[in-house]
């Protein structure tokens, strides 16, 4: 569906059904550089089993119009306007990297709407190598080859695939091809900058789980367990052999574990 929040013309996916208020709601918040195609499977499930869910393109991203929000704050204040547009019940809020700053941040800036967490592929900080921040800022492709490459655990680099024939890396790279310039950048530099994790998870009051991939390069296991030993009800899930982008390597894997 089309909205328009703080003036911008959004869109939010939701799962293959109309958004029903009434329901126990789901938002799902994608990571740097991608957008809502990344939650297809995940979404479609909630939506066919009980759910209300949104799951949104952050400005700037997908078909949502720019600019790109710059700080992980006013992407979560975001994440409460949308929910505000659409009149949702608290929800379980599902992030991935960057959408689980988000996800973390505006529960607990805004507590109200949150029932439950999910943050997947997370850390207590995010820091994101020079020469990375670099090449995105440059707009150079490097950056998207270095994404791809180290969000992609080792068995993306042998096919791995549970879609026979489809190229995670290439499906990976495509996303992120498709921003505007500068966008790669802007949420690197807002995941780098981001220094409120464990002042935020010190005030979550809800149900949280942390998933992550054993073999994840970008957030690695210890840096989200640093998170986890912050937030009060928390646990935490250990996907073997995953790496960063956990959706496409492990899609069913991520499911179960969401639903549990």
């Amino acid at each position: 569906m089309q909205l328009s929040i703080n003036d911008r013309d959004v869109f939010i996916a939701t799962g293959g059904r109309a958004f029903e208020p009434a329901l126990p709601a789901v938002v799902f918040v994608h990571g740097a550089g991608f957008d809502h195609s990344v939650w297809a499977l995940h979404s479609r499930w909630f939506a066919h089993h009980g759910f209300a869910v949104l799951v949104p393109d952050l400005p700037g991203h997908g078909r949502s119009a720019g600019p790109a929000l710059p700080t992980i704050a006013a992407m979560a204040d975001w994440i409460d306007a949308l929910m505000q547009a659409v009149n949702a019940r608290p929800a379980h809020l599902i992030g991935h990297s960057m959408g689980s700053l988000i996800a973390l941040d505006a529960a607990a800036r805004h507590p109200e709407r949150v029932s439950a967490l999910s943050l997947i592929g997370t850390a207590a900080t995010m820091t994101v190598g020079p020469d990375l921040l670099k090449a995105a800022e440059a707009n150079d492709h490097a950056a998207i080859d270095m994404v791809s490459i180290w969000g992609l655990g080792f068995a993306a680099e042998l096919g791995g695939s549970r879609a026979p024939g489809l190229w995670m890396h290439g499906s990976a790279q495509a996303t992120l091809e498709r921003c505007a310039p500068g966008v790669l950048f802007n949420d690197l530099a807002a995941c780098n900058t981001y220094q409120d994790a464990l002042t935020s998870a010190a005030k979550i009051k809800v149900p949280t789980r942390l998933i992550l991939g054993e073999k994840d390069m970008m957030t690695p296991v210890k840096a989200g367990k640093a998170l986890a030993a912050a937030i009060a009800q928390s646990r935490t899930i250990v996907l073997p052999g995953a790496g960063h982008t956990m959706m496409a390597e492990c899609p069913d894997a991520l499911l179960d574990a969401l639903i549990d």
